[in-house]
């Protein structure tokens, strides 16, 4: 049945004109006591203003849409009764849109009267008290300004360094230039304007306040050449500069803890990089050994007794390894990283990638695994995955992981840590800093797991034991003032999109060969089953005396847990099987003991000569010259072995160099591989 036609529309729009005006009329009265209202409230009458400006804007559309012909009955004076109702409408929305930014500016007022007051009474505490505790550089400047009323007037400040814009609105400068404050903003960025009347926001702790001394140190320094490099550890009286002996000196108090602070506090210090930048937490425990790398992980694990494997068993009937369930079995995509700081011109950096590893929030549970990210110079601040790698694409950009574990804890979930590795461009340097990291709990407070879906993940700054740090502190002073404006910093704040799949019945078959606690790329995922299953034919089916611990000679088992720190030769053996694969029958790939046979030949066709080779030089993380070099080797080394139609050739030419022989090359000591169960 068909929706009968307003007999009337003129008529009900001017109804529903004079009901928004009726509820307009009441705001407006509510309003006049925002003044003893708390600033939740004062908030709730703001978005009420936007929502009433949304109906009255949808109420004058439709009422210009509308035409004498829409009318079921002759309406005498239309045009004059259409245009008072226009009228209507247009003021109201002025008195919304005045109400609203009354609203806005004694919540603004307020905060800042509050921030004041709180100043205030500190200061008055810290006299009463003689100041006896120590307080730091900062608390010490703004306690001066505000104890006496004739440093209050001082508007006029220097630069220690210089500062380039992070966002729109802040003010640009240079080390020396000469500042003239306009506001003092209580969260540390002030509104200032240089010397070319160019006005935005800058950090308080690159300012000291100006005099006639300053100008003649500034003139003397401004000569030599200024960047951000000149902070660190430049002498000021070179040259015959009088040392400030200001004790509010922020410039001072940097140059007494220089000693004292890492690099990344230095940077931060500098205006390098963000101050919820950390050092990667992640990346030190790799370079502690290899408690915390895939190839420990993928080694079988010993009982209590250590006399029997715990996760590696055979399946007599099957003919190979039995398939282990675990608590947690699933998929995890990483999407993008969005509105991700960039650090300044001082550091380049060589790496952008996302670490990952389970978590408890207080240790780490499994292997932690690094997927690298790209990015587009028209958006610096996105970072994006491959969501699936084949060809010739590289593991290490793979975004598809899996995750296997079967730990009991309540608690377990995924932490992920956003990293840069970088170089600095003064002293050559080189380091690794996290950018945010964020943890994914994958049990709800009932113990059932969290659905399979897409998550948009806030970052936080600091390290995981760290509460309550930002990553980009600039963003968040944006949110004060509005309700408005603060959706929109939500938009800005750093953030990561995963994507948790739930596995079907081929992946949960294939993944259930794999060791119980495992994080790993899913395109080299079936090569670490062909070495798990090698693994159970030669210690489970194969070995004459199960009690024997003696070293046993198989080169594929000594060697390919090293691949799992060379991505480029795992890729190289994933392309060389790929090929391989392709020439097979269908029967023959469903034949497992052909498929590991071959599997054999093209490890040692292709791998084994790759390692031991001088003309790859030793894998570097996030060294180009040396990425490009291994790639070029690798790459020359798989066309002479499929021009030749293996790599024999290759390894008796005498232009063919490879190091020394040694025997561990060949044996595999599987008790001194093996992992403890912890206790």
């Amino acid at each position: 049945m068909l929706s009968r036609r307003p007999r009337d529309p003129l008529q009900a729009l001017r109804r529903r004109g004079q009901e928004l005006k009726l509820q307009v009329d009441s705001l407006v009265t509510e309003s006049q006591l925002t003044g003893a209202l708390e600033p939740s409230k004062r908030r709730d009458i703001y978005q009420r203003c936007i929502l009433l400006k949304q109906a009255v804007d949808e109420n004058k559309n439709a009422l210009q849409k509308l035409s004498k012909a829409d009318e079921s009955a002759p309406v005498g004076n239309y045009e004059k009764r259409k245009e008072e109702e226009y009228g209507l409408l247009e003021k109201l929305t002025c008195q919304l849109q005045e109400l609203a930014v009354g609203v806005s500016k004694k919540d603004t007022l307020k905060d800042e009267a509050h921030s004041d007051k709180e100043d205030e009474d500190l200061t008055e505490e810290d006299e009463e008290t003689g100041g006896e505790e120590e307080e730091s550089e900062g608390d010490e400047e703004e306690k001066q300004e505000q104890a006496s009323p004739k440093q209050g007037e001082i508007v006029t400040y220097f630069a220690l360094g210089d500062f380039a814009a992070q966002q729109a609105g802040d003010l640009t400068f240079k080390k020396g230039d000469i500042l003239h404050i306009i506001d003092k903003k209580p969260d540390g960025w002030w509104l200032a304007q240089d010397a070319e009347g160019n006005e935005g926001l800058i950090p308080r702790t690159y300012l000291e306040p100006y005099n006639k001394k300053d100008k003649r140190e500034s003139s003397e320094e401004g000569s030599k050449e200024g960047s951000e490099e000149d902070l660190e550890v430049e002498d000021e009286t070179a040259n015959g500069a009088e040392v400030k002996q200001s004790t509010d000196s922020h410039w001072s108090a940097v140059r007494k803890a220089l000693s004292e602070i890492n690099t990344a506090d230095m940077l931060a210090t500098m205006g390098a990089i963000p101050a919820g930048f950390r050092p990667s937490m992640l990346a030190q425990l790799l370079d502690e050994g290899n408690r915390f790398q895939a190839s420990y992980f993928l080694q079988p694990e010993l009982t209590t007794s250590q006399l029997a494997f715990k996760d590696l068993l055979w399946d007599a009937k099957a003919g190979t390894i039995m398939s282990r369930l675990s608590r947690v079995s699933l998929i995890l995509t990483l999407w993008s990283c969005k509105m991700i700081p960039l650090p300044g011109t001082s550091i380049q950096v060589l790496s952008r990638h996302v670490r990952l590893c389970l978590f408890d929030g207080s240790k780490v549970l499994s292997n932690i695994h690094t997927v690298r990210a790209v990015w587009q110079p028209k958006k610096p601040k996105t970072w994006t995955f491959s969501p699936q790698v084949a060809g010739i694409l590289p593991c290490l950009l793979d975004g598809d992981c899996f995750i296997r574990s079967n730990s009991s804890t309540p608690d377990l979930g995924i932490l992920f840590e956003l990293g840069i590795s970088y170089i600095r461009n003064s002293t050559g340097e080189r380091g690794e800093l996290s950018c945010g990291w964020v943890f994914l709990k994958l049990f709800d407070a009932s113990g059932f797991p969290i659905p399979a879906k897409t998550y948009e993940l806030f970052l936080n700054g600091g390290t995981p034991y760290e509460k309550g740090i930002e990553v980009d502190p600039s963003v968040s002073r944006r949110a004060q003032g509005s309700v408005f404006r603060q959706m929109i910093s939500m938009r800005r704040q750093p953030q990561l999109l995963v994507k948790l799949r739930s596995l079907n019945w081929r992946s949960r078959a294939m993944l259930s060969l794999l060791p119980e606690t495992l994080v790993g790329s899913m395109c080299s995922a079936h090569l670490l089953i062909f070495y798990r299953q090698i693994l159970g034919d030669v210690l489970l089916r194969d070995r004459t005396n199960l009690q024997s611990a003696d070293v046993i000679s198989h080169p594929v088992l000594a060697t390919f847990p090293m691949l799992l720190e060379q991505p480029d030769v795992m890729d190289a053996l994933r392309s060389s099987w790929a090929e391989k694969e392709s020439t097979l029958k269908r029967s023959e790939k469903r034949d497992q003991e052909l498929l590991k046979a071959e599997f054999l030949l093209v490890y040692h066709d292709c791998v084994l000569p790759l390692l031991h080779s001088t003309l790859l030089p030793p894998f570097k993380w996030a060294e180009e010259e040396t990425e490009a070099a291994r790639w070029k080797a690798i790459a020359d080394f798989l066309k002479q072995s499929r021009e030749n139609e293996g790599s024999l050739k290759a390894l008796l030419s005498p232009d063919g160099v490879h190091k020394p022989f040694d025997l561990s090359e060949q044996t595999y000591d599987f008790l001194g591989q093996m992992r403890k169960t912890s206790a």
